[in-house]
């Protein structure tokens, strides 16, 4: 029997990077080892864009995940949009396209919700196009949440030697402190501490939490956020029995958790975390959503409209999600004991 879990891949915007890193992702025979990769998109414009690229994939349509051949050198799509490639242009996304992105990611949480996929990668989308579509979403996460009924949910950027976990995502800086809060931050730190173990598979997660100001507000004198906000959030975690500690000063935590200290860093707001990740992974980066009932890792950039179409869009992002789906999906099924055929199953993987 065949256990490497079905991992969903949407396209993305069909006239972004996302046709064209999904297709270089999987010139990787050594993906097929780990999973068994499926597209949700548009075979038309993959085999399109196939051809300028000049690579010796072969772009097979289906019409469900159970055909599948999960081979490399043959690309598996589910056609789930039938656009004109001769009206497209790459890097100017339409109606159509707008409309196609986000089916092919409602196709993949639902499928994913009923245990057709064991997880999903997805390709990069724009919030722009999604709204001229019609679809009144912020981007990947809200319609994620809004699909499996989650309300605690975590947005973590990942890589081999660094996890950042965000308290607050896309707010101005200017709020940021009225948006902390101590239940947000003991949310955050329980749901990470959960996904570390159960689809990382890390037993004995190790989280450091940031301080929100300069010297973690050195008793008061550059802030009161420290005393007032995140300490309690610390003392409640401790008290759950979590390995957790802060708040540490920004501008050294990450050379300590780059140095293995820690297994994940809790970062307070959004430039905080993600400066000094994409320092060390910006090419390697996978954004990954804590807390939904499915596995959801994806690409941690754009659609490169400006690049789109040109065939020099970096993959790394997205091989390294489809990696971490993998991952997570075949720990996720281990921590609950069972593999992804049902059976009694080994110890969780680490990364």
């Amino acid at each position: 029997m065949d256990n490497r879990p079905i991992i969903g891949i949407t396209m993305g915007d069909p006239v972004g990077i996302g046709p064209e890193i999904t297709l270089k992702a999987l010139c990787r025979a050594a993906l097929y080892d780990r999973c068994r990769p499926l597209v949700l998109g548009d075979s038309e414009v993959l085999k399109a864009v196939n051809e300028s690229l000049g690579t010796p994939l072969k772009i097979r349509p289906l019409q469900a995940p159970e055909e599948g051949l999960f081979v490399p050198g043959t690309v598996d799509v589910v056609s789930l949009s039938e656009l004109d490639t001769a009206r497209l242009r790459a890097g100017h996304p339409t109606v159509a396209t707008g409309r196609a992105m986000v089916h092919y990611v409602m196709e993949a949480i639902a499928w994913a919700m009923n245990g057709r996929i064991a997880g999903l990668t997805t390709g990069p989308i724009n919030k722009t196009a999604m709204h001229k579509a019609g679809f009144d979403f912020d981007g990947h996460t809200e319609i994620l949440a809004k699909e499996t009924r989650t309300s605690d949910y975590v947005m973590m950027l990942a890589g081999s030697r660094l996890r950042v976990a965000l308290v607050t995502i896309h707010v101005p800086l200017v709020k940021v402190p009225e948006r902390l809060t101590t239940e947000r931050i003991v949310k955050t730190i329980h749901v990470t501490e959960k996904a570390l173990k159960e689809s990382f598979g890390i037993p004995h997660p190790r989280l450091a939490v940031a301080g929100l100001n300069p010297h973690a507000g050195e008793d008061g004198l550059f802030g009161d956020e420290e005393r007032l906000v995140i300490e309690p959030a610390l003392r409640q975690a401790v008290e759950a029995g979590l390995t957790v500690s802060g708040p540490h000063p920004p501008d050294t935590l990450f050379y300590w958790a780059l140095k293995g200290s820690w297994d994940a860093v809790i970062a307070m707001y959004h430039d905080q975390g993600l400066i000094p990740f994409k320092v060390v992974h910006f090419t390697d980066g996978v954004n990954t959503t804590l807390g939904l009932p499915v596995v959801r890792t994806s690409v941690d950039h754009g659609t490169a409209y400006d690049i789109a179409g040109k065939g020099t869009a970096d993959p790394g992002s997205m091989t390294a999600a489809i990696e971490m789906a993998a991952l997570q999906a075949s720990n996720r099924a281990k921590s609950r004991g069972l593999n992804t055929q049902g059976r009694k199953a080994a110890a969780p993987l680490q990364r």
